[in-house]
């Protein structure tokens, strides 16, 4: 499979996992602190949305969100509200722009405003947010395949702190980062990439854990 299609494959599972969705369970806490899963449902539409806009406007380096951060912020506190109708409304509207949007795409490698890289770092950004917001919208158990720990190990190798060669050792994969004094964390694939992106892990990371750096 393409990035593209994992991303779009993310969507559709998370298309089935709030199918029946009610507004209760939407104005409930989500596992990201401060957000419910109407913010986290609202960031989801939103960052799709604003990704599709980079792809359509191939050739022309846009503002990924106009007016920057504080915009952002605002989309997501606006849409937090939605019903969950309105929510799986918004985000299927997103999906079908993104989806058209790619399928006009004349090359990947087109330099975009998002994180001054190119299209494909836009599809690896869908499919990474939609994965990794899946667990905090905290609606049963997610788990992630090795090809997308491959991913996030690789984009968040920054967070390990200079010093210390980390080693992340589960049954399907084993990764090594950075350099200097040897730690090593044992636990399922998901786990270690939960610790990782600073999630609450649901079963055990055996290791001394470092300290963990900003996100990038």
């Amino acid at each position: 499979m393409t990035i593209q299609d994992n991303a779009l494959d993310a969507h559709r599972r998370l298309a089935v996992l709030i199918e029946d969705l009610t507004d209760e369970q939407v104005a409930q806490p989500s596992a990201l602190p401060g957000w419910t899963r109407g913010h986290v449902l609202s960031h989801l539409a939103n960052v799709t949305a604003a990704l599709a806009g980079q792809a359509e406007h191939e050739g022309t380096r846009v503002e990924v969100y106009p007016g920057g951060r504080p915009a952002r912020d605002a989309g997501i506190e606006a849409g937090a509200g939605r019903s969950a109708a309105g929510h799986r409304a918004a985000i299927a509207d997103a999906v079908a722009r993104l989806a058209k949007a790619w399928e006009n795409v004349r090359d990947w490698e087109t330099p975009v405003f998002y994180r001054d890289g190119t299209l494909t770092g836009t599809a690896y950004a869908v499919w990474r947010e939609v994965e990794i917001h899946l667990r905090d919208l905290d609606l049963g158990p997610v788990t992630w395949t090795p090809e997308f720990g491959d991913h996030v190990v690789d984009f968040l190798s920054v967070r390990v702190p200079g010093g210390t060669r980390l080693t992340l050792r589960s049954d399907e994969r084993v990764w090594t980062i950075g350099e200097g004094e040897d730690v090593t964390l044992t636990g399922s694939l998901t786990d270690l990439l939960a610790w990782l992106a600073g999630r609450e892990p649901e079963g055990p990371v055996v290791g001394d854990k470092p300290r963990l750096n900003p996100w990038p």
